[in-house]
């Protein structure tokens, strides 16, 4: 009896040992895998950044004629109450006095 449990403790160190060393070459795989995706993404964030960046400035300088443009819509609405839907439908508040003016009440 003891040899057969000595043969079994002998085979479970083994099968132990065996995915030990399947579980360290999976994990180092994945790592390395992993490593490389970041790096790869990293390289892309840095071309993209000119591309944001000059999308963002457009954005800022053209903010402002985008304030004019719906401070104009929500006179037209206040004129043309059939309109006033449309507005509603975009997330436009009419009442306010200006869109500028409800932007820091959203924020808070």
């Amino acid at each position: 009896m003891t040899t057969d449990t000595n043969s079994q403790i002998t085979s479970l160190r083994t099968q132990v040992f065996t995915q030990l060393i399947a579980l360290i070459i999976v994990s180092g795989t994945l790592t390395a895998y992993l490593y490389r995706q970041a790096n790869t993404t990293r390289k892309d964030i840095e071309a993209m950044k000119p591309q944001a960046e000059q999308v963002i400035g457009a954005f800022n300088q053209n903010q402002k004629l985008m304030v004019d443009f719906i401070n104009q819509l929500v006179a037209y609405s206040q004129t043309h109450p059939d309109f006033k839907p449309v507005l509603a439908k975009c997330g436009i508040v009419p009442n306010a006095a200006s869109p500028a003016a409800a932007a820091p009440a959203a924020k808070k």
